[in-house]
């Protein structure tokens, strides 16, 4: 136990708009909807996490604010932010689902936790395997026109993967964007491809192949979450690696997902999960089944990208790099006190205690849709 006590927790909602419309399997999206918590201690310390949900994947901003604010404050109030697990198993006890607000949580203890230690987050919950991640823009503008010049734009700082969005148009569009930029690009570019659960399984098997010549690294869930059965026979008819996104989102799933051999690399991310150690447990069941995995995201702050890149750096096993973009390629602003840090294609991990990454006030004032206090 420390001295160390949580006297004040603020819910703060946020809408920051998106340079640009993100077209998915599974929808459309143009901006980030999220909810940050701030959580303060009698001693001053002041301690960050995000939930940051998708409607049509996890759950929504809305109610995962109020998890937080009605179920969560009160168990938390007055406790001391070192006993992460022994909060986060009462949580988890209390509440079923909301997963991201369980992240925001544990992200803000562990935030506090690591600045009382000394040590960033990655450290607290393993150690630092690497300082940095190669960067994975995902292409996903309607207008492929307009993508051209982001990636064009992009590649100039150094990112050299990309992983396109595919399913919301015809099967040509999907095919004629892979041959311009492999075309444009040759052997350089690092292709991935995302169906966000768009394809009709009954096709799936044979629209997988067509992509086949391109050279994917891997194809990303490409049909519902729920027809786990189709997604191993999937993995086991085409010669492309299948990762699982929707499919997977705790040990439980994991394990399951595992046994039934449904990918060949599993999407790690923390809001599905409930939370940074979760979602190791998560990696350690890949691990130990020979399945590879990739650091994902939703649309996220810079707050939940940092959490997101601790989590990286602590991960053993890291191959496939990770697409912490938003705060730096998506969002209209990121809202830190210091940008997100992306340098020449690569996430760096902030190496300062806790979490690393400080909101800047007057932005988030200036984003924030609800404060809940």
């Amino acid at each position: 136990m420390t001295d160390h006590r949580i006297v004040e927790f603020r819910v703060h909602s946020v809408s920051i708009p998106a340079k640009a419309v993100h077209s998915h399997g599974s929808g459309d999206v143009g901006g980030i909807n999220s909810v940050l918590l701030e959580l303060v201690t009698d001693s001053g310390l002041t301690g960050w996490g995000e939930a940051a949900p998708w409607p049509v994947f996890t759950g929504t901003a809305a109610g995962n604010a109020a998890a937080l604010d009605i179920h969560i404050r009160p168990r938390v109030i007055g406790h001391d932010p070192v006993q992460v697990e022994v909060l986060m198993h009462d949580i988890e006890t209390a509440l079923v689902g909301h997963p991201e607000a369980k992240a925001a949580l544990e992200c803000a203890l562990l935030d506090l936790t690591g600045q009382i230690a000394g040590l960033s987050i990655a450290e607290l919950v393993g150690g630092r395997h690497r300082e940095s991640v190669p960067l994975s823009f995902s292409v996903a503008n309607p207008d492929f026109a307009r993508d051209l010049e982001d990636i064009a734009r992009i590649w100039e700082d150094g990112v050299r993967i990309f992983k396109l969005k595919t399913g919301f148009a015809e099967h040509a569009f999907d095919l004629g964007r892979l041959e311009a930029l492999r075309e444009t690009y040759g052997d350089g570019i690092k292709l991935r491809i995302d169906y966000n659960q768009g394809l009709p399984t009954y096709d799936a098997i044979r629209r997988i192949r067509d992509l086949e010549s391109f050279a994917p690294d891997f194809v990303e869930q490409p049909v519902r979450m729920t027809h786990r059965a189709a997604m191993a026979e999937i993995t086991r008819a085409v010669d492309v690696p299948i990762m699982a996104d929707e499919s997977v989102f705790g040990p439980k799933d994991a394990l399951d997902g595992a046994s039934a051999r449904i990918a060949d690399i599993f999407s790690l991310k923390i809001m599905k999960s409930g939370g940074i150690r979760r979602t190791i447990e998560v990696a350690a069941i890949a691990r130990a089944a020979g399945i590879e995995v990739y650091g994902g995201c939703m649309f996220e702050t810079s707050v939940a990208h940092g959490a997101g890149a601790q989590l990286m750096a602590a991960i053993p096993d890291l191959r496939l790099g990770c697409e912490f973009y938003m705060s730096s390629y998506y969002a209209e602003a990121d809202i830190a006190t210091e940008p997100f840090p992306v340098r020449n294609g690569q996430v760096h991990t902030p190496s300062a205690p806790g979490l690393g990454i400080i909101p800047d006030g007057q932005v988030v004032k200036r984003y924030r849709t609800e404060l809940r206090e």
